[in-house]
């Protein structure tokens, strides 16, 4: 069996990690299975990259300058939305022409465009759609957040300035109605919050949707020798360190200002701390929370090496995930494999991921009081080394390279004799 996978990027971001680790797993478990990116950023034989050019760096620009338009002409919301209206057409690729399954991913900022989607639909070949956001079951939104109207359909979009009844995300969201008419699409949501969320869109009525969390190498993120890993990594080894990482560490979204402000009320709380902790911070900007936290930060950038971030993880006791919209963090699930407790916010995802006092702790939402007491539990009252060997259980149980690829194949061998 020859299983496409699309996907925007190779490495950048959660859902090109995820897809390139699906991709992995599919092959160790007999399938054969290739990647197909807009932006290759390794020297993988398995991924192939679109030929570059300044045309596509146009085409990513002009729908910038659509959504900016209708935002009169603010930045605000800019890459919040995205409007597929660029993109390429790869249904004339040999990969693509030999793939007996296409596995769609993140497919946004100039990858394909709702027509390249209808070439797709227009093939006659199986379609797998992995959801690693809102953005297939709504008009432009990649998180509704507190917004319904996908359920229906889209109009006065809550992202755009321009709103109404004809705005960009109703256009949007009827084209894609129209588009979904054309061929049986299998939608796979990484988390039970996202399924629920996409069979209550009208978009999705008709079309299979089932729950498949991402996959993660447990022979990789796996518990080591704490004081190794910090030797390795630079830290000190007679603190207590709290991991936190993204991307983009200023992204609000992340909740940096909620993690800024559960570190300022750990030290009210509990002076003894602001000597006993550490706080790792990784991601795009992290030498700018140096001057914010109350606690000594090391700042590293962003990693994109596993086995380097392997370390980190297993160099840290906790670690924190304030994010205000998520589906299912590839981080938490590094984060247990290598059995540090993690802490997050009670929602999307999260809560399926943290079995809460078991092996980590869910805050209440947006509460930064509470992230700070979840710190304090783990670090000074719960049974720490439960915690950690609970973590790593759930990982490997849940999320382990075998078990979702399997998951994934039944689903193919499904789709397959439903097309014969």
């Amino acid at each position: 069996m020859r299983v496409l996978i699309i996907n925007t990027s190779e490495r950048i971001g959660g859902a090109a990690i995820a897809a390139n680790r699906l991709m992995d797993a599919l092959r160790n478990n007999g399938i054969k299975a290739k990647m197909l990116v807009r932006d290759k950023q390794t020297n993988n034989v398995s991924v192939v990259g679109l030929n570059k050019s300044w045309w596509k760096v146009w085409q990513f620009i002009w729908e910038r300058i659509i959504i900016w338009k209708a935002n009169y002409f603010k930045k605000h919301n800019l890459f919040a939305v995205d409007i597929a209206n660029t993109g390429t057409n790869v249904t004339t690729l040999p990969e693509f022409k030999q793939a007996d399954i296409i596995h769609l991913h993140w497919v946004n900022q100039g990858m394909l465009s709702l027509k390249d989607i209808q070439y797709i639909l227009q093939s006659g070949k199986p379609i797998v759609w992995t959801m690693h956001d809102m953005w297939p079951c709504t008009g432009i939104c990649h998180h509704a957040r507190e917004c319904n109207q996908y359920q229906h359909e889209c109009h006065h979009c809550p992202y755009l300035y321009k709103k109404g009844f004809n705005d960009l995300s109703n256009q949007v969201f009827k084209r894609k109605a129209e588009l979904y008419k054309l061929s049986p699409i299998t939608f796979v949501t990484c988390s039970n919050w996202l399924k629920e969320k996409a069979s209550q869109s009208s978009l999705l009525k008709g079309h299979s949707i089932v729950h498949i969390p991402n996959p993660i190498n447990t022979n990789l993120f796996k518990p080591r020798n704490r004081k190794e890993a910090r030797i390795a990594c630079g830290f000190p080894q007679e603190k207590k360190l709290i991991l936190f990482g993204a991307l983009k560490i200023t992204d609000k979204r992340k909740g940096i200002d909620y993690f800024i402000e559960c570190c300022q009320i750990l030290v009210q709380k509990y002076p003894h701390m602001k000597d006993e902790l550490g706080v790792v911070v990784y991601g795009n900007h992290s030498e700018e929370l140096k001057s914010l936290l109350p606690f000594e930060v090391y700042s590293l950038n962003y990693i994109s090496n596993e086995k380097e971030l392997a370390n980190v993880y297993n160099a840290a006791d906790i670690f924190v995930t304030p994010s205000l919209e998520e589906n299912l963090p590839n981080t938490i699930m590094e984060a247990m494999a290598s059995g540090t407790p993690c802490i997050g916010f009670q929602v999307g995802g999260i809560p399926e991921m943290i079995d809460h006092l078991h092996n980590g702790y869910v805050a209440e939402y947006k509460s930064a009081e509470d992230l700070a007491n979840g710190i304090h539990w783990i670090l000074d009252e719960g049974e720490y080394e439960s915690l950690s060997k609970e973590a790593t259980r759930k990982a490997i149980s849940s999320y382990s390279e075998s078990t979702i690829a399997k998951k994934y194949i039944e689903i193919y061998n499904k789709i397959i004799g439903n097309h014969a």
